[in-house]
């Protein structure tokens, strides 16, 4: 495949809200780049939102990550959505959230997004997750289940990192066996040194792909060959397979350079304070 095809599947860059992540966008990201900005439980959901806005403010089209776990409550929710709304936002991602519940009303995914539905009148749509590696508390078939009745009201499903084009392959296909025609987004981790990403897939439990990491497969020399991972063998690999996915959500860890296969930026692509 050659580089112009892979530069015309869709990218998005996942960043986490840390202290100056906003600056840092503005001075190194194409507005032309979509973003999402994910919601850790130690910073909290109104750190997410407030990320997200300042950046569509500044012109970025952005979606936020919305943790059932997170809320408080219907109000806290409703708020969140006006505020996106205010700010241009269109469209957030929505998951039940792997850190501790909260006292508010949802314990999972699904009752929040009905509420967004509704407390939106449908101006603001949502993507879900998808687990090619299932989930450390969750079975496989409670995850498809789930899914299944989350799927009519969202837009697209983004998997979990993974390492193991396979793995996503046989995913997509799964869930079109099931009935889930929903565009999928691959999660793929971003250019990091090799014992960071090892210790993170480690935490998120994609066992399997990091077999497959840590094996001595053709893929895997070129993925890993020095001390840094490049995730561009795998991204040409997974749109080698036309049909299969829709675009890349790119995990990028905070690291901001532009991914090998995108398009180079205009000069003047930038946000201005």
């Amino acid at each position: 495949m050659t580089a112009q095809e892979r530069a015309m599947i869709p990218t998005r860059i996942e960043i986490i809200p840390s202290e100056g992540i906003v600056e840092k966008v503005r001075a190194s990201v194409p507005l032309s780049t979509p973003l999402t900005v994910t919601c850790l439980p130690h910073h909290g959901i109104a750190r997410t939102v407030q990320v997200a806005v300042e950046l569509s403010l500044l012109g970025y089209t952005v979606l936020p990550h919305l943790t059932a776990h997170g809320l408080q409550d219907r109000a806290q929710l409703s708020g969140i959505l006006r505020d996106c709304e205010s700010a241009g936002i269109t469209e957030v991602f929505a998951i039940g959230g792997d850190g501790p519940r909260n006292s508010g009303p949802y314990g999972s995914c699904l009752p929040m997004l009905e509420d967004i539905a509704e407390l939106s009148g449908g101006r603001i749509s949502a993507g879900i997750a998808g687990y090619p590696e299932g989930h450390p508390s969750v079975t496989g078939l409670d995850l498809l289940e789930a899914l299944l009745a989350k799927q009519h009201l969202a837009t697209h499903v983004v998997t979990q990192m993974c390492f193991s084009v396979p793995k996503v392959l046989d995913y997509v296909s799964l869930l079109r066996r099931e009935g889930v025609e929903l565009p999928v987004w691959a999660g793929v981790a971003g250019a990091v040194p090799r014992t960071k990403l090892l210790s993170l897939a480690t935490q998120i439990g994609v066992g399997t792909s990091l077999k497959f990491l840590t094996s001595k497969g053709a893929l895997a020399k070129r993925l890993l060959s020095g001390d840094k991972y490049s995730p561009a063998p795998f991204v040409s690999e997974l749109v080698a397979q036309p049909g299969s996915i829709s675009g890349i959500h790119l995990y990028s860890f905070n690291r901001l350079d532009r991914p090998s296969w995108s398009t180079a930026p205009d000069a003047d692509d930038r946000a201005t304070a």
